[in-house]
């Protein structure tokens, strides 16, 4: 079996997808996730902001002040 990651555009695309999919009699499964995508991606940018050591340490006596 072989898998495809498939990124549409819009939500116009992601349900002609679909439909194409089902005409086939494809399976297929969307992940669900809690997360917005807006989110998600502001978290991967820090994660990588992280890797490229773009941070600053802040101790807890300098927060209170």
């Amino acid at each position: 079996m072989s898998y495809l990651i498939v990124h549409p555009e819009n939500q116009e695309k992601l349900r002609a997808v679909k439909v194409v999919l089902k005409a086939l009699k494809v399976d297929f499964e969307e992940p669900k996730t809690v997360y917005n995508p807006e989110f998600a991606a502001k978290i991967a940018e820090g994660e990588e902001d992280i890797k490229s050591g773009r941070t600053v340490k802040v101790t807890l006596d300098d927060i209170w002040k």
